[in-house]
Protein backbone atom coordinates (compact mmCIF):
# COMPACT_ATOMS: atom_id res chain seq x y z
CA UNK A 1 0.00 0.00 0.00
CA UNK A 2 1.38 3.24 -1.10
CA UNK A 3 -0.78 6.37 1.24
CA UNK A 4 -1.42 9.73 -0.35
CA UNK A 5 1.53 12.35 0.25
CA UNK A 6 4.35 9.66 0.77
CA UNK A 7 7.33 7.98 -1.30
CA UNK A 8 7.71 3.91 -0.67
CA UNK A 9 10.63 3.22 -2.15
CA UNK A 10 11.32 -0.54 -3.16
CA UNK A 11 15.06 -1.75 -3.52
CA UNK A 12 16.41 -4.77 -5.24
CA UNK A 13 19.16 -6.43 -7.58
CA UNK A 14 18.23 -6.43 -11.10
CA UNK A 15 16.32 -9.48 -12.41
CA UNK A 16 14.48 -10.24 -9.34
CA UNK A 17 11.43 -9.09 -10.84
CA UNK A 18 11.03 -5.41 -10.74
CA UNK A 19 9.94 -5.44 -14.70
CA UNK A 20 7.27 -7.29 -13.95
CA UNK A 21 6.09 -5.96 -10.77
CA UNK A 22 6.01 -2.56 -12.72
CA UNK A 23 4.27 -4.06 -15.61
CA UNK A 24 1.15 -5.62 -13.29
CA UNK A 25 1.09 -1.76 -11.60
CA UNK A 26 1.16 -0.02 -14.91
CA UNK A 27 -1.42 -2.21 -16.80
CA UNK A 28 0.94 -3.31 -19.18
CA UNK A 29 0.42 -6.91 -17.96
CA UNK A 30 -3.49 -7.67 -17.36
CA UNK A 31 -3.71 -11.29 -16.48
CA UNK A 32 -3.20 -10.51 -12.86
CA UNK A 33 -6.28 -11.16 -10.61
CA UNK A 34 -8.66 -7.93 -10.57
CA UNK A 35 -8.75 -7.12 -7.13
CA UNK A 36 -4.95 -7.73 -6.97
CA UNK A 37 -4.19 -3.88 -7.84
CA UNK A 38 -6.11 -1.06 -7.04
CA UNK A 39 -6.41 2.41 -7.06
CA UNK A 40 -8.05 4.92 -5.84
CA UNK A 41 -10.17 1.91 -4.05
CA UNK A 42 -11.01 0.94 -7.55
CA UNK A 43 -10.25 -3.11 -8.14
CA UNK A 44 -7.79 -2.58 -11.70
CA UNK A 45 -6.36 -5.78 -12.19
CA UNK A 46 -7.98 -5.85 -15.56
CA UNK A 47 -7.78 -2.38 -16.83
CA UNK A 48 -5.13 -1.88 -19.19
CA UNK A 49 -2.62 1.19 -18.79
CA UNK A 50 -4.93 3.98 -20.78
CA UNK A 51 -7.36 2.97 -18.24
CA UNK A 52 -5.33 3.56 -15.57
CA UNK A 53 -3.99 6.86 -16.27
CA UNK A 54 -7.56 7.57 -16.51
CA UNK A 55 -7.86 7.29 -12.70
CA UNK A 56 -5.03 9.90 -12.23
CA UNK A 57 -2.29 7.41 -12.58
CA UNK A 58 0.72 8.30 -14.35
CA UNK A 59 4.23 5.70 -15.33
CA UNK A 60 7.33 6.02 -16.30
CA UNK A 61 9.01 2.97 -17.21
CA UNK A 62 13.20 2.06 -16.71
CA UNK A 63 13.74 1.82 -20.46
CA UNK A 64 14.09 5.39 -22.40
CA UNK A 65 14.19 4.69 -25.91
CA UNK A 66 11.74 2.16 -27.38
CA UNK A 67 9.56 1.78 -24.00
CA UNK A 68 8.64 5.16 -22.98
CA UNK A 69 9.55 7.31 -25.96
CA UNK A 70 9.15 6.12 -29.37
CA UNK A 71 12.98 7.45 -30.86
CA UNK A 72 11.82 9.08 -34.21
CA UNK A 73 8.88 10.73 -32.80
CA UNK A 74 9.21 14.17 -32.00
CA UNK A 75 8.95 15.08 -28.37
CA UNK A 76 5.42 16.50 -28.73
CA UNK A 77 4.09 13.65 -30.22
CA UNK A 78 5.39 11.03 -27.62
CA UNK A 79 3.16 13.89 -25.20
CA UNK A 80 0.26 12.48 -27.43
CA UNK A 81 0.84 9.14 -26.80
CA UNK A 82 0.80 8.93 -23.36
CA UNK A 83 -2.22 11.66 -22.86
CA UNK A 84 -4.41 11.14 -25.28
CA UNK A 85 -7.01 8.98 -23.83
CA UNK A 86 -7.14 10.64 -20.29
CA UNK A 87 -6.59 14.65 -21.74
CA UNK A 88 -9.53 16.37 -23.33
CA UNK A 89 -7.57 19.31 -24.11
CA UNK A 90 -5.57 17.14 -25.96
CA UNK A 91 -7.70 15.01 -28.14
CA UNK A 92 -11.75 15.31 -28.31
CA UNK A 93 -14.20 13.37 -30.98
CA UNK A 94 -11.68 11.61 -32.46
CA UNK A 95 -9.29 15.02 -33.30
CA UNK A 96 -5.59 15.81 -32.14
CA UNK A 97 -5.04 19.38 -30.99
CA UNK A 98 -1.38 19.29 -31.99
CA UNK A 99 -1.06 22.92 -30.67
CA UNK A 100 -1.73 22.00 -27.21
CA UNK A 101 0.65 18.87 -27.60
CA UNK A 102 3.48 21.44 -28.59
CA UNK A 103 2.44 23.67 -25.68
CA UNK A 104 2.85 20.48 -23.14
CA UNK A 105 6.24 19.56 -24.35
CA UNK A 106 7.53 23.12 -24.06
CA UNK A 107 5.99 23.46 -20.41
CA UNK A 108 8.03 19.92 -19.77
CA UNK A 109 11.19 21.52 -21.55
CA UNK A 110 11.39 24.81 -19.65
CA UNK A 111 9.89 23.32 -16.26
CA UNK A 112 11.96 20.38 -15.82
CA UNK A 113 15.58 21.66 -17.99
CA UNK A 114 15.46 19.69 -20.91
CA UNK A 115 17.91 20.54 -22.90
CA UNK A 116 17.60 20.47 -27.01
CA UNK A 117 19.25 21.56 -29.88
CA UNK A 118 16.10 22.43 -31.57
CA UNK A 119 12.68 23.06 -30.59
CA UNK A 120 10.09 19.80 -30.37
CA UNK A 121 13.36 17.23 -31.58
CA UNK A 122 13.04 13.12 -31.74
CA UNK A 123 13.25 11.40 -28.63
CA UNK A 124 16.37 9.98 -30.24
CA UNK A 125 18.00 13.46 -30.38
CA UNK A 126 18.35 13.86 -26.51
CA UNK A 127 20.74 12.78 -24.24
CA UNK A 128 19.89 10.06 -22.11
CA UNK A 129 19.65 12.49 -18.81
CA UNK A 130 17.61 14.96 -20.69
CA UNK A 131 15.40 12.40 -22.15
CA UNK A 132 14.91 10.78 -18.38
CA UNK A 133 13.98 14.57 -17.04
CA UNK A 134 11.45 14.56 -20.32
CA UNK A 135 9.53 11.39 -19.44
CA UNK A 136 9.18 12.50 -15.54
CA UNK A 137 8.38 15.75 -16.14
CA UNK A 138 5.38 14.44 -18.63
CA UNK A 139 3.93 12.31 -16.14
CA UNK A 140 4.72 14.93 -13.62
CA UNK A 141 2.75 17.89 -15.82
CA UNK A 142 -0.34 15.83 -15.34
CA UNK A 143 -0.78 16.27 -11.60
CA UNK A 144 -0.93 12.55 -10.89
CA UNK A 145 -2.34 11.23 -7.58
CA UNK A 146 -0.33 8.28 -8.16
CA UNK A 147 3.12 7.71 -9.68
CA UNK A 148 5.02 4.47 -10.45
CA UNK A 149 8.39 5.43 -11.98
CA UNK A 150 11.09 2.21 -12.24
CA UNK A 151 14.68 3.48 -11.88
CA UNK A 152 13.92 7.52 -11.98
CA UNK A 153 17.63 8.57 -12.31
CA UNK A 154 19.50 5.32 -14.05
CA UNK A 155 22.07 6.42 -16.24
CA UNK A 156 21.74 10.23 -16.15
CA UNK A 157 24.16 12.71 -14.08
CA UNK A 158 24.42 13.81 -10.56
CA UNK A 159 22.37 17.56 -11.73
CA UNK A 160 19.55 15.53 -13.90
CA UNK A 161 19.00 13.02 -10.56
CA UNK A 162 18.83 15.27 -8.34
CA UNK A 163 16.08 17.39 -10.07
CA UNK A 164 14.45 14.22 -10.82
CA UNK A 165 14.63 13.35 -6.68
CA UNK A 166 13.73 16.78 -5.84
CA UNK A 167 10.84 16.58 -8.42
CA UNK A 168 9.55 13.24 -6.91
CA UNK A 169 9.65 14.80 -3.26
CA UNK A 170 7.50 17.86 -4.75
CA UNK A 171 5.21 15.10 -5.66
CA UNK A 172 4.42 13.82 -2.53
CA UNK A 173 4.54 16.84 -0.72
CA UNK A 174 1.66 18.20 -3.18
CA UNK A 175 -0.38 14.69 -2.17
CA UNK A 176 0.21 12.16 -4.27
CA UNK A 177 1.42 8.65 -3.65
CA UNK A 178 4.47 7.86 -5.02
CA UNK A 179 6.31 4.33 -5.81
CA UNK A 180 10.10 4.35 -6.68
CA UNK A 181 11.71 1.00 -8.05
CA UNK A 182 15.17 1.47 -7.84
CA UNK A 183 18.58 -0.03 -7.52
CA UNK A 184 20.54 2.92 -5.85
CA UNK A 185 19.89 2.66 -2.16
CA UNK A 186 21.52 5.92 -1.52
CA UNK A 187 18.85 7.63 -3.51
CA UNK A 188 16.07 5.22 -1.83
CA UNK A 189 17.43 6.19 1.45
CA UNK A 190 17.42 9.64 0.36
CA UNK A 191 13.99 10.58 -0.60
CA UNK A 192 11.82 7.50 0.84
CA UNK A 193 9.57 7.61 3.99
CA UNK A 194 9.38 3.60 3.57
CA UNK A 195 11.56 0.91 2.33
CA UNK A 196 10.67 -2.43 0.59
CA UNK A 197 12.84 -4.92 -0.63
CA UNK A 198 12.18 -7.32 -3.92
CA UNK A 199 14.25 -10.66 -4.17
CA UNK A 200 13.83 -13.30 -6.59
CA UNK A 201 10.03 -12.39 -7.38
CA UNK A 202 8.90 -12.27 -3.12
CA UNK A 203 8.41 -8.59 -1.86
CA UNK A 204 9.25 -7.88 1.84
CA UNK A 205 7.80 -6.71 4.64
CA UNK A 206 7.60 -2.21 4.66
CA UNK A 207 9.51 -0.64 7.15
CA UNK A 208 10.04 2.88 7.69
CA UNK A 209 12.84 4.43 6.88
CA UNK A 210 13.90 4.97 10.41
CA UNK A 211 13.75 1.32 11.41
CA UNK A 212 16.05 0.42 8.49
CA UNK A 213 19.30 0.63 7.49
CA UNK A 214 21.80 0.01 4.35
CA UNK A 215 23.11 -2.99 6.30
CA UNK A 216 19.55 -4.29 6.66
CA UNK A 217 18.30 -3.60 3.32
CA UNK A 218 21.55 -5.70 2.19
CA UNK A 219 20.86 -8.63 3.58
CA UNK A 220 16.91 -8.72 2.50
CA UNK A 221 18.42 -7.91 -0.77
CA UNK A 222 20.24 -11.57 -0.85
CA UNK A 223 17.03 -13.02 0.27
CA UNK A 224 17.67 -12.97 4.25
CA UNK A 225 14.29 -12.01 6.48
CA UNK A 226 13.18 -11.55 9.89
CA UNK A 227 14.91 -9.70 12.36
CA UNK A 228 18.29 -11.42 12.21
CA UNK A 229 18.26 -12.58 8.40
CA UNK A 230 17.68 -16.47 9.18
CA UNK A 231 14.89 -16.79 7.55
CA UNK A 232 14.51 -16.60 3.32
CA UNK A 233 12.11 -15.19 1.09
CA UNK A 234 10.94 -17.23 -1.37
CA UNK A 235 11.33 -21.41 -1.46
Amino acid sequence: QVASGEILAIAGVAGNGQSELFDALSGERTDVDGGDVYISDRACGGLDIRKRRALQAAFVPEERLGHGAVPDLVLSENVILTRYASDSALARRGLLNRSEAGGIAGRVESNYDVRASRPDPEARALSGGNLQKFMVGRELDRQPRLLVINQPTWGVDAGAAALIRQALLDLARAGAAVLVISQDLDEIFEIADRIAVISRGELSPLYARAEIDLERVGLLMTGARGPAGDEEIGP
